[in-house]
């Protein structure tokens, strides 16, 4: 996570802080399997770099619940394509414009970030199939 995030009320941003605010901090993940955590907000990149299918998985409310307007960012540098999906679909709904709405999937060298636009609700946008 970038250091300065997050603040409290009072923080003191420094130079260094300010700085690192432009940068993302990287969480490469190898597996074929990733569910985000809340280390992954805050100008993360979640790189996903395995050369089997992969599958990043959005948690319900009730495990992770991120805020409204929190923005993920994912890039699949794996030869393989990484499929972005609800771990409870019941529960979250995840949607794109890609050929399938519910579960989007992002190629090889390409990016999405999934944003959080209401309780239990995301929308991936980017360069998904």
């Amino acid at each position: 996570m970038a250091t300065g995030f997050p603040a409290s009320t009072g923080d003191v941003l420094s130079a260094p802080m300010f700085n690192e605010l432009v940068q993302y901090t990287i969480n490469t993940q190898s597996g074929t399997t990733y569910t985000l955590a809340s280390t992954d907000q805050y100008q993360v990149l979640v790189i996903t770099s395995n050369a089997s299918a992969k599958t990043v998985s959005i948690p319900t409310d009730a495990t992770t619940n991120f805020g409204i307007g929190t923005a993920i960012t994912i890039l699949n540098t794996g030869t393989a394509d990484t499929t972005i999906s609800a771990t409870t679909p019941g529960t979250t709904t995840v949607t794109s414009a890609g050929a399938v709405s519910a579960s989007p999937v992002v190629g090889q060298h390409k990016a999405a970030v999934c944003i959080k636009t209401a309780a239990n609700t995301w929308r991936v946008v980017g360069a998904v199939a």
